[in-house]
């Protein structure tokens, strides 16, 4: 009973030491590399699979500078004399403002345009068909390739290991500086 307990344990605590087998099974059984090309080959595409991760989240960032730029740009049309509204609109500093007169059936109306600047971290976007639904897409294709990694680390190959490492490194340096400062 002794002998089986401390085999499992050696089993267990053998697991967590990092080793170069060139026959280290990648994501399933049938990934196995059999030879020194296809661990090449299989440390290649983990490169690849790290430089497009931080692409993906390069991609991601300038999505969500784009969505944030045409939200901000987005006009608004405020009446005037409808109170407190128009005249805080009137006295904020970073709205952009033009008078206009807008003219429906011969009735005329004053307006005030605004136009938004700047960054509003308090200030929750609304939901937009033309803009969820693709950044759910995005973010769950970034957790899937995210995972994939995980699981090439973990399998504590230290060839893939370096892999991971070198493709983060490469895609860092050709696309890291569109990746929003909040994703890692």
């Amino acid at each position: 009973m002794d002998h089986s307990s401390s085999s499992s344990a050696g089993s267990v605590h053998n697991m967590a030491v990092f080793h170069g087998s060139m026959s280290t099974s990648l994501f399933s059984a049938a990934w196995t590399p059999g030879n020194e090309g296809t661990y090449a080959a299989t440390c290649i595409f983990l490169i690849v699979l790290a430089a497009l991760f931080r692409g993906l989240l390069a991609a991601k960032g300038v999505l969500e500078r784009r969505w944030l730029a045409q939200e901000l740009a987005r006009r608004y049309v405020v009446v005037e004399g409808r109170g407190s509204l128009a005249g805080s609109l009137a006295a904020d500093p970073e709205a952009k403002k033009a008078s206009l007169v807008l003219s429906e059936n011969g009735a005329e109306e004053n307006v005030v345009v605004v136009e938004r600047r700047g960054a509003h971290a308090n200030h929750a976007r609304p939901w937009r068909l033309s803009v969820d639904p693709v950044r759910a897409l995005v973010d769950t294709v970034i957790v899937g390739v995210g995972y994939l990694l995980m699981i090439a680390v973990m399998s504590m190959n230290y060839g893939y290991f370096l892999s991971v490492l070198g493709g983060t490194f490469i895609g860092t340096l050709l696309v890291g500086r569109w990746i929003l400062p909040t994703e890692h």
